[in-house]
């Protein structure tokens, strides 16, 4: 059986709640679990201790017995220093979209027109 430790949804309409539990894989994210580990609550303040609520014991027993863990989860553990951290790259984060990348040739093309053409294209309307 394929084992994930992962987070499964509760609360209201756009009012999360979170089980951290270990589940089958197969499993819909808020389907069937075998053991619910912890919970997280985003609601809270990231400096909140309960926000994030983890049987650290469960966890690592699961971890033994071969279950993956989600990106989220395994930052979760990271934080509590269960884990090693990994290093993550995302080059594309930190470009800028189709849009802005056209605003900001358009605007070097205007920064690179000359004085003098800019006071002709003023004077022309």
């Amino acid at each position: 059986m394929a084992m994930k430790i992962r987070l499964a949804r509760g609360g209201s309409k756009k009012r999360p709640y979170y089980r951290i539990v270990a589940a089958d894989s197969r499993m819909p994210r808020d389907g069937r679990f075998i053991e619910k580990l912890g919970t997280y609550n985003p609601l809270l303040p990231k400096d909140s201790e309960d926000r994030v609520k983890m049987d650290i014991e469960r966890v690592q027993y699961w971890l033994d017995q071969g279950a993956q863990i989600t990106d989220r989860v395994s930052r979760f553990l990271e934080a509590a220093g269960v884990i090693a951290k990994k290093d993550r790259s995302n080059p594309k984060k930190g470009t800028p979209g189709k849009a802005a990348q056209e605003r900001a040739e358009a605007k070097a093309a205007k920064a690179a027109e000359t004085p003098a053409e800019a006071a002709a294209e003023a004077s022309a309307e």
